[in-house]
């Protein structure tokens, strides 16, 4: 077979310098040369579910940071080990590297294309950076001051960490700016978008909606922010994720790889390393919770549903395991729902702020979609709300809208942890206690990749000392004592 290779040295590094290159035997002709933008945004979009949503231990603790679960044999997780398998590394990293450089390159393809149409165009790169607004703000809420402004520069592999604070501001302008850009009439990602099939009056709900949720996310820090974003997002409620229908969700597919990461870990791991937590399991049998029995398995051979004790050994056999619809490989990962849209109205209300409807009727609303959300009917909200300990108004539902709220927002972000871990330190609530065996407190924080240290030591350093140290005791600055 002729071959005419001009060779440099060295030829694998330096092969763009070569003058010509003919029949190269390694090249496949009908390979495709460049990635269509809206393919990497489909990466993006699993990839961040996969992250809010995988069990794993090496990756997401927080199913068990805010108490739904404990585990059987090794609970290193449930007493806040986190060195051991690099957690805060393995969250870190897919955010950063599948999630927003993704987007990133994707929306470099889709501003270069001069043949799409402008409103397409103007829509997908909205929708990118709704993803990446989601995206920072995990990172914020989850490390506190981080590599921002200068990331996701291939020229620049040390980045300056930016201020917490201060990239809150950045990406709620940057949201509100791709909301006053969208076009509901013309198409979006189409094919391409995992979680809402290319539906543009779906990402305008999503997209007021994660704005809501940054307005009272800085409640406590900047009440005057807060009120004047929370009213811009809310001016509508229609215009809000208003049914569960509008829920921010990938439905995932029954093959590998393509499954709910949930399955990937209760079910072909062939693992038995999760039970539900008694911290969780007793309140949801002491209020005769309808959920209880699609969030968790009847202890075997009983009907009843039993806790294994948080933060110690269990045995799988003697304790509640995660339910059945946890195990289908096509369940859905959720980014956010109608449920915690009205608890985020409910509080508003409570705040003071202008939004229409009263605080007990959004908090009702928001428990009745978690309920039917998950298979229960009106009939069973009703049932359920009316009990002293769970009404609004009840005797025993808290003293205050933070208890009142933040216990059952608690329990309807059962398939967000991420999300939850946030509420809960925001909210204060429900009260938590570290188990016995804990290195630590219950983390407000996940400290710093160890190849932060390693790689990017500087930056590292005067990030460490400007949010007042890298342990898992630090707030982010939204979190107020």
């Amino acid at each position: 077979m002729k071959k005419a290779l001009l060779f440099c040295i060295p030829a694998v590094l330096l092969a763009s310098s070569c003058s010509k290159l003919e029949d190269y035997d390694n090249v496949n002709p009908k390979a495709a040369t460049s990635a269509p933008g809206t393919s990497l945004v489909s990466n993006a979009e699993r990839m961040l579910s996969n992250t809010i949503n995988t069990p794993d231990i090496n990756s997401n603790p927080f199913r068990l940071y805010v108490q739904y679960w404990a585990e059987t044999t090794y609970p290193d997780e449930s007493q806040y080990i986190i060195d051991t398998r690099q957690i805060n590394r393995n969250f870190w990293d897919p955010l950063y590297r599948d999630v927003l450089s993704d987007l990133n390159e994707g929306k470099k393809i889709i501003a270069a294309d001069n043949l799409l149409n402008a409103d397409v165009k103007a829509n997908q790169l909205a929708c990118i950076e709704v993803l990446e607004v989601y995206t920072w703000s995990v990172l914020v809420n989850t490390f506190g001051d981080v590599p921002y402004s200068a990331a996701l520069n291939s020229d620049n592999l040390t980045p300056k960490y930016d201020d917490d604070k201060v990239i809150y501001a950045d990406i709620i302008k940057r949201l509100d700016a791709a909301i006053a850009s969208m076009k509901p009439s013309a198409a979006g990602l189409g094919t391409a978008d995992l979680y809402y099939s290319g539906s543009m009056t779906r990402w305008v709900k999503f997209a007021n909606s994660l704005k809501l949720r940054l307005a009272m996310t800085i409640a406590d820090d900047d009440p005057a922010a807060s009120k004047t974003l929370a009213q811009s997002a809310a001016a509508d409620l229609s215009q809000l994720i208003s049914s569960n229908a509008d829920n921010a969700k990938l439905t995932y597919l029954a093959a590998a790889p393509n499954t709910n990461p949930l399955w990937v870990s209760l079910i072909q791991s062939g693992r038995a390393d999760f039970v539900g937590a008694n911290t969780f399991i007793d309140k949801l049998n002491a209020w005769s919770d309808p959920r209880i029995d699609e969030f968790f398995k009847p202890v075997a051979g009983q009907t009843t549903f039993k806790g294994g004790t948080y933060g110690a050994p269990n045995a799988y056999a003697n304790n509640s395991a995660p339910g059945a619809m946890l195990e289908n490989p096509t369940f859905a990962g959720t980014l956010m729902n109608y449920a915690e849209v009205e608890f985020l109205l409910a509080e508003a209300k409570e705040r003071g702020y202008t939004i229409g409807g009263t605080a007990a009727a959004h908090y009702e609303a928001g428990v009745t979609a978690s309920i039917t959300e998950w298979g229960g009917t009106a009939a069973e909200a009703t049932t359920y709300l009316a009990q002293p300990t769970v009404a609004y108004g009840g005797s025993g539902s808290g003293a205050t809208f933070q208890e009142k709220i933040g216990i059952q927002k608690w329990v309807a972000l059962y398939n967000n942890p991420v999300e939850s871990w946030k509420e809960w330190r925001r909210l204060d609530y429900p009260k938590l206690t570290k188990p016995a065996q804990a290195i630590s407190e219950i983390p407000l924080r996940l400290p710093y990749p160890t190849t932060e240290a390693n790689l990017n030591g500087p930056n590292y350093k005067a990030a460490s000392a400007a949010i007042g140290g890298d342990v898992v005791t630090t707030r982010v600055f939204w979190d107020k004592k």
